[in-house]
C-alpha cells in the first residue's frame, strides 16, 4: 500500500520525496479526476439510480443516495404513513405522520397522539430521510416478467451472430489480405462504401428478404442479416497485411490446404483483432433494438432491449425497473470485455516486440 501511495502522490522533481507542489501536479490530478468522473460517473449514478423507489427518482434536486422518506406505523391507519420534521408557528419542530395532503396543506398526526389532526403548510415541513435501498427493483421484474426468456434470447442472438460474425469476416478477410486476384483493391472499396449506407435505407428490402425466407418472427431473422460487416473485414485485413507472407508459403510447401493454412495459422495469429471484433460485435448485438423490433412480433421471442420496452407504457413509464435490468444487462458485455481485454494487450505488446 505504501508503494502504491508514493506512485499516485509522487510529485515533480526530487523523486517524489521533497519539494511542493508544481502546477503541473494539479493540473494532472484535476486533469486525470475530470477525465475519471467523465467516464465512469454515469454509469455510477445509473446504477444508484437503480436502487431508487419511484418517489426517489422523481425528487428534484435528485440524490446521489438512494433515500427514502421513513415510514411509522400509527393506530387507527391502515398503510404506514410518512414522517416529516414540521416548523410550527411557535418556534418549535415536531415529528409528525402524513395522513392526506390536499393541496398546500398537509393533514397530520402526532404518531404518539393520532387523535389531534394537525394542519401545515408543505412548505414548513421536512421529510425524514433514511438510506434504502430498493433490491426490489431488480427482483420483481424475474418475478413478474419474462425477463429470463428475454436474457435467454438475447445471450443467443449476440453468441450465435458473434460467432458466426468472426467466422464471415475473418474468411473476407483472408481472402482480401493473401490472396492476389484482379479486382481485389475495387472489391474492398465496395465493402467499406457499404459503411456509408444506413439501416434505414436497406431496411425494407431486408425484410423482404427476410420474410421470403421464412424468418420472420424467428430469432435468426435477427442474427443472419448482419454477421457480415465492413468494419469487421476492414479491421481483420488490415491486421491479417501485417502477417507475413512467408510463413504461408511455408505452409503451402509442407502440403498445407488453404483451409488449415487459414485455421492453423491465419487465425491463432489474428487473436487480437478477433478479440476487437468479438468485442464490438457483442456490443452490437447485445445493444440493438430496431431490427429485432422489427422482425419479432411475438412476445416470447423479444430480445432484452426489445423485451425492456414493456415497462414504458403510454402513460406511464416505470424508470425503477428499466434502470435496474440496464445494469442488468451491462453486466454480460463488460464481463465479455474483462475477458478479451488481454488478448488485445498481448496483441500490442506483442506488436511492439516485432
Amino acid at each position: 500500500m505504501r508503494a502504491i501511495a508514493n506512485f499516485l502522490f509522487r510529485r515533480r522533481g526530487m523523486d517524489g520525496k521533497g519539494g511542493g507542489w508544481h502546477w503541473t501536479d494539479i493540473f494532472t490530478w484535476v486533469w486525470l479526476l475530470g477525465g475519471l468522473l467523465v467516464m465512469f460517473g454515469p454509469a455510477v449514478w445509473l446504477v444508484g439510480s437503480s436502487f431508487k423507489t419511484p418517489a426517489a427518482l422523481a425528487e428534484f434536486p435528485p440524490a446521489i443516495l438512494p433515500y427514502v422518506t421513513q415510514q411509522v406505523v400509527v393506530e387507527g391507519y391502515e398503510k404506514p404513513l410518512l414522517l416529516y420534521d414540521v416548523a410550527l408557528e411557535d418556534g418549535t419542530t415536531r415529528r409528525l405522520a402524513e395522513v392526506r395532503r390536499i393541496g398546500l396543506v398537509s393533514q397530520m398526526v402526532d404518531p404518539a397522539d393520532p387523535a389531534e389532526i394537525v394542519k401545515v403548510d408543505i412548505s414548513k415541513r421536512i421529510p425524514v430521510r433514511v438510506l434504502r435501498f430498493a433490491t426490489e427493483n431488480y427482483t420483481q421484474p424475474f418475478l413478474h416478467f419474462d425477463f429470463l426468456q428475454y436474457l435467454r434470447n438475447s445471450v443467443f442472438v449476440t453468441a450465435a451472430a458473434t460467432l458466426i460474425t468472426l467466422v464471415v469476416n475473418s474468411m473476407a478477410a483472408f481472402a482480401l489480405s493473401k490472396y492476389r486476384f484482379t479486382g481485389r483493391s475495387a472489391v474492398m472499396l465496395v465493402i467499406l462504401a457499404t459503411l456509408m449506407v444506413p439501416l434505414s435505407v436497406i431496411m425494407v428490402p431486408l425484410y423482404s428478404i427476410v420474410s421470403a425466407l421464412g424468418l420472420f418472427n424467428n430469432l435468426w431473422g435477427v442474427i443472419l442479416p448482419t454477421v457480415a460487416t465492413p468494419t469487421g473485414v476492414f479491421l481483420l485485413r488490415q491486421y491479417m497485411l501485417t502477417i507475413p507472407d512467408e510463413l504461408i508459403d511455408a505452409a503451402r510447401m509442407d502440403k498445407a490446404s488453404e483451409w488449415q493454412i487459414y485455421w492453423r495459422i491465419i487465425l491463432p495469429l489474428s487473436a487480437p483483432a478477433l478479440a476487437v471484433l468479438a468485442i464490438f460485435s457483442v456490443v452490437w448485438r447485445w445493444n440493438d433494438f430496431l431490427w429485432p423490433l422489427i422482425v419479432l412480433s411475438r412476445k416470447e421471442l423479444y430480445t432484452l432491449q426489445v423485451g425492456l420496452n414493456v415497462y414504458a407504457g403510454e402513460l406511464n413509464v416505470q424508470w425503477h425497473y428499466i434502470l435496474a435490468m440496464t445494469v442488468v444487462t451491462m453486466i454480460p458485455v463488460v464481463l465479455v470485455f474483462i475477458f478479451l481485454q488481454r488478448f488485445i494487450t498481448t496483441g500490442i505488446a506483442g506488436q511492439g516486440i516485432k
